[in-house]
C-alpha cells in the first residue's frame, strides 16, 4: 500500500495590478452611494427627512435625492391615504397597527347619562395631516388618537340618555364626537385631521336587551299614534278653517245684503215720508190702494158691496164656489 502524500501542484497566476483593484473598489463604492442617494415616495405618501438626525424638509411623491452614508435619513407617512380606528370590534386583515385595539370589550362598555349601560362600537376616520408633528411631537401617536378618541366618546355618551344613544341621537353623538376629537388632537399636536366618526353597533347589555326591546317597542307605538293624531289633525283642522270660512264669507254677504235693504226700505220711507208732508190725504190713499193691490190678490175671490146703495136689493150667489188662489 502506497502511503506517499500527493503532489502539490502550484499555478503561478499573474497579480492583477493595484491600480485596478483601486478603480473597481472606487467604482463599486461610487455605484452604491448614487444607487444610495436616491429615493421613491409613493403616491399616498410623504417622506420626513432628516440631516444627522434633525428635522430637514417634507419630500412629496416621486423621485426624491438624499446625502447617504447615512447623512439623510428619511421616514415614509401615508398622508394621502384614509386610515380608520376601530373600537370594540375589529376587521379581518387589516394592516394599520393601531386600527385594532387589545381591550375590546371594555371599549365599548359604556355608562350614560341617566346611569344606564350601553355596547357602543364606532369607527374613527382619519388621515395625517402634518407628518413632522405626527412623528416628532407624540411618542405614539396612533395610541393617544386612539386613548382621546374613546375619552372623547365617553364623554359625549354620558351627556346623553340611553334612549338617544341606543336610537334617537346617534346623529348628534357622531356630530359632537368629532368635533370633541378634532379639538383634542389640535391640543396635543398629533398632526392628524379627524375626518368621520361613525356609530356601527350600539345596543345595551345582553342582559336586558329584552326589557329595553319592549320599551322601545312601546316608543314607536307611542310615535306612531302621535303620528296617525297628528295625521288627523293635519286633515280635519283646515276643512274645519274651510267650513269657518265659508259660514263667515256667508254671514258677511247676507249681513251686506241686510244692511243694503235696510238702507234702501230707509230711503224709500224717507221719500214717501217727504211726500206725505206735502199732500197727507193724497199720499194716505195712495198707500191704502197700493196695500190693497198687494194684498187683496192674496184672499181669494171677493165680494165687495156698496154701502151707498138703497134701492137695489144685493144679490148674494151662494152657489158659486171660491176659486182657488192664484
Amino acid at each position: 500500500m502506497n502511503n506517499q502524500p500527493p503532489a502539490v501542484i502550484s499555478l503561478n497566476l499573474p497579480k492583477p495590478p493595484l491600480r485596478l483593484i483601486g478603480a473597481a473598489a472606487l467604482a463599486i463604492v461610487a455605484l452604491i452611494l448614487v444607487w444610495t442617494s436616491f429615493y421613491t415616495v409613493p403616491a399616498e405618501s410623504e417622506a420626513v427627512v432628516l440631516r444627522f438626525g434633525k428635522f430637514l424638509k417634507i419630500a412629496e411623491p416621486g423621485l426624491q435625492f438624499k446625502i447617504p452614508l447615512g447623512i439623510d435619513e428619511f421616514t415614509l407617512v401615508q398622508t394621502r391615504r384614509q386610515l380608520k380606528l376601530e373600537f370594540g370590534f375589529y376587521t379581518y386583515g387589516y394592516t394599520n397597527p393601531d386600527q385594532a385595539g387589545q381591550q375590546q370589550v371594555e371599549e365599548k362598555s359604556m355608562v350614560t347619562g341617566d346611569l344606564n349601560a350601553a355596547l357602543v362600537e364606532w369607527v374613527v376616520q382619519y388621515r395625517i395631516s402634518d407628518p413632522k408633528e405626527y412623528l416628532f411631537d407624540v411618542r405614539n401617536p396612533g395610541q393617544t388618537l386612539r386613548d382621546l378618541s374613546e375619552a372623547a366618546m365617553r364623554e359625549v355618551i354620558g351627556d346623553r340618555t340611553v334612549d338617544e344613544v341606543i336610537t334617537i341621537g346617534r346623529q348628534d353623538i357622531e356630530i359632537s364626537a368629532l368635533a370633541r376629537m378634532q379639538d383634542l388632537a389640535t391640543r396635543y399636536k398629533l398632526g392628524v385631521r379627524v375626518d368621520q366618526v361613525q356609530l356601527k353597533n350600539v345596543n345595551p347589555p345582553r342582559e336586558v336587551q329584552a326589557s329595553f326591546n319592549e320599551v322601545n317597542k312601546a316608543q314607536q307605538d307611542r310615535e306612531n299614534a302621535i303620528n296617525i293624531a297628528n295625521g288627523d289633525y293635519n286633515e280635519a283642522v283646515p276643512r274645519a278653517r274651510g267650513q269657518a270660512d265659508q259660514t263667515i264669507r256667508g254671514a258677511e254677504g247676507y249681513r251686506f245684503k241686510r244692511v243694503n235693504e235696510a238702507e234702501g226700505d230707509i230711503a224709500s220711507f224717507n221719500a214717501m215720508l217727504g211726500q206725505y208732508i206735502k199732500a197727507p190725504e193724497i199720499t194716505r190713499t195712495r198707500l191704502y190702494l197700493e196695500t190693497m193691490q198687494d194684498v187683496l190678490p192674496a184672499m181669494g175671490p171677493k165680494i165687495i158691496i156698496d154701502d151707498s146703495m138703497k134701492q137695489l136689493l144685493p144679490i148674494l150667489p151662494l152657489s158659486l164656489k171660491p176659486e182657488a188662489k192664484q
